[in-house]
């Protein structure tokens, strides 16, 4: 699977993961008769966009992302490409944080109140990395995969030759 595609993908997963949560945050604060607690989490929400926005500011790469597009391995083939496996094996700690938070909402509507401001800032963080991912394939003519491992190791990326993107340069006229 494409690098940029996994990140990119890794925003919207995130994104969607918040809204489910605050949907639920708010029908379970409804249903126990708690408005404070909706008020509590919009006030919540309102603070992790603001802190999500200020992690993502930056169009470069992040240091993270820079050290594994470094570490990648130069491959000349890919193996099959699996994209729902690598995205389950990836992900799962989002899934299995929305799903708990989302279950605790039974008991306690303030656990994914939380779980929707982390998701958030999750998601406006890295909201620009596809972007920088992007560019640095394009400025290296290489194209960037996920490869497929264990859900338990570190992500690991594979470096494919790619297309080298010759730009023309802006060329003034004498005025």
């Amino acid at each position: 699977m494409p690098f940029a595609d996994f990140v990119k993908t890794t925003v919207v997963l995130s994104a969607a993961a918040a809204t489910a949560l605050a949907a639920v945050t708010l029908l379970s604060a409804r249903s126990a008769g708690e408005p404070g607690t909706a008020t509590l989490a919009v006030g919540w929400w309102a603070a992790a966009c603001l802190i999500g926005l200020a992690m993502g500011r930056r169009a470069a790469a992040s240091p993270p992302i820079a050290r594994l597009l470094g570490g990648a391995k130069v491959v000349r083939t890919l193996p099959p490409q699996r994209p729902g496996r690598i995205l389950l094996a990836r992900l799962w700690p989002l899934l299995v944080s929305t799903l708990v938070a989302g279950g605790l909402a039974l008991l306690w509507p303030q656990i994914p109140a939380i779980a929707t401001g982390f998701a958030l800032i999750w998601a406006l963080a890295w909201r620009q990395q596809h972007s920088a991912i992007v560019a640095i394939e394009r400025r290296d003519g290489v194209r960037f995969h996920v490869e497929e491992t264990s859900p338990l190791r570190p992500i690991t990326l594979s470096r494919t030759p790619g297309f080298k993107a010759y730009l023309p340069t802006e060329h003034r006229s004498p005025a």
